[in-house]
């Protein structure tokens, strides 16, 4: 019988799979049996949960596959966990379906205080993976991509000035929130005596900060008992953001081991000075810092000039992002040093705006409005969108600095001292609307509008201790 050849086989292959990341490499090369991963809702409020370690790995695959449920209420609640009943987009209305939370795998960290779990932020998409309108990291995102398109890499930092309390959330609920304990007396800033004498916790911050991947620059004591002030180190937009939301959350949680209670309200005490959220911003093409000229008699280029006519411009129709809270305009006092104007100045603290002009590595501008209690991303989105406004428009600056304490400003118009000024400024603000999308801009507005009618409806202690017994 005649042989037959037998025809070659072909093998196939599997398709190679996508190089895994490296943060997911590590995680199942640890055996971390869980993982923790958080959003930030519209308050800017960190929102997460622990993962079983198969969970995560399926969450982290690459889209269509990855992602995880995560109820979209909140986006739809404030920050005391009561639902809007004037938004559109989330609500009782559409049952609170869980949204898609996608991870970036880029933040992966782990947090030193909780045994070193891992540790993901992560954010909304729509199911065909394109941005969730109301999510506020894809908010800057939205932001920070126009920018990429202009050419900029934006750099910020953000400093936090905050009040800490020797209470527990317990004591404080039996306390009723009223005559909380500051962790020191008197008002003494930049003091070594009281960084000293709660030096465990002093110290707590800055090194578990920095294993947090959350790098401290400074931190000192600031004027007003128990005040401190923390610098972060300075980095990519996007990057900044999240090291600040992560800071807020961090410095209470490490603040509860020592028995300390740290808050970000805008002003606690009406007759002492309020905490900030300072943003400091450059504008990089990737290697050189576009705001520094050095034939510029103020080392001023003109980008940065446009950058700044930008937010003299138009910052204030995103007030209600900068200045977010009730509480935000009680900070908002002649005489503090919480700026109430739209002014700038060469290296000058009383002014909104403060450039500081110098070397290549350090010309920035500092936005010192925002208050401490701000949403990093929507505050980080707000003066980036103004600012680049002004260099889409060419915008070029029409007054001249101000000099001493607002010297040269008695011509402008002071900030609203009510959210619903900001807000209804906001709702209408054409320039909001386009560098942050319509559908955002009607929902922020609506959870302001919210917020307002919340404090029509409260009976405070100032009303009881004034009319109680004299009306």
């Amino acid at each position: 019988m005649a042989s037959r050849k037998q025809a070659p086989t072909t093998v196939r292959k599997p398709p190679a799979s996508p190089k895994e990341h490296a943060a997911v490499a590590a995680l199942r090369q640890s055996g971390a049996p869980k993982v923790k991963v958080a959003v930030t809702d519209i308050d800017g409020v960190l929102r997460g949960k622990y993962l079983h370690r198969d969970k995560f790995l399926g969450a982290a695959e690459p889209y269509p596959a990855g992602g995880f449920g995560f109820c979209d209420v909140v986006l739809g609640w404030d920050m005391m966990d009561t639902c809007y009943d004037n938004t559109s987009v989330t609500g009782w209305q559409h049952g609170f379906p869980d949204a898609l939370a996608r991870l970036d795998l880029n933040t992966a960290r782990h947090v030193p205080w909780d045994n070193g779990v891992p540790f993901f932020l992560g954010e909304f998409v729509n199911t065909d993976g394109t941005p969730h309108p109301l999510c506020p990291r894809q908010t800057l995102k939205k932001v920070l991509k126009r920018a990429e398109k202009m050419g900029f890499q934006v750099m910020t930092g953000m400093e936090f000035e905050w009040y800490n309390f020797l209470e527990t959330p317990q004591s404080w609920a039996d306390k009723k929130g009223v005559g909380a304990t500051p962790l020191t007396p008197g008002m003494f800033g930049y003091s070594l005596l009281r960084a000293n004498q709660n030096r465990e916790f002093f110290n707590a911050i800055m090194d578990d900060m920095l294993a947090f991947k959350v790098p401290i620059e400074g931190l000192h004591t600031e004027t007003g008992p128990g005040v401190f002030e923390a610098a972060i180190g300075f980095s990519e937009a996007l990057e900044q953001a999240d090291r600040a939301v992560l800071f807020k959350t961090g410095a209470k949680e490490i603040g509860a081991r020592f028995g300390i209670m740290p808050s970000f309200m805008a002003k606690p005490h009406q007759p002492l000075p309020g905490c900030s959220g300072h943003i400091h911003q450059s504008l990089s093409d990737g290697k050189n810092n576009l705001f520094y000229d050095a034939k510029s008699p103020r080392k001023m280029s003109k980008v940065f000039e446009s950058y700044l006519a930008g937010q003299v411009n138009c910052l204030m129709e995103f007030g209600a992002l900068i200045w977010p809270t009730i509480n935000s305009y009680k900070r908002l006092v002649d005489g503090f040093w919480a700026p109430v104007k739209p002014t700038w100045g060469m290296d000058n603290r009383t002014a909104s705006f403060r450039v500081i002009a110098g070397s290549p590595k350090a010309t920035r501008l500092e936005t010192r409005c925002p208050g401490a209690d701000v949403n990093p991303y929507l505050a980080m989105a707000a003066v980036i969108a103004a600012g680049l406004d002004g260099v889409e428009k060419g915008l070029k600056l029409t007054a001249p600095p101000i000099t001493g304490t607002n010297q040269g400003a008695d011509h402008i118009p002071r900030a609203p001292r009510t959210l619903i000024e900001t807000t209804r400024n906001f709702q209408q603000s054409a320039v909001a609307r386009d560098w942050l999308g319509d559908t955002f801009v009607d929902h922020f507005a609506a959870t302001r509008e919210w917020e307002w009618r919340q404090w029509l409806d409260a009976v405070t202690d100032w009303e009881m201790k004034r009319y109680f017994e004299i009306i």
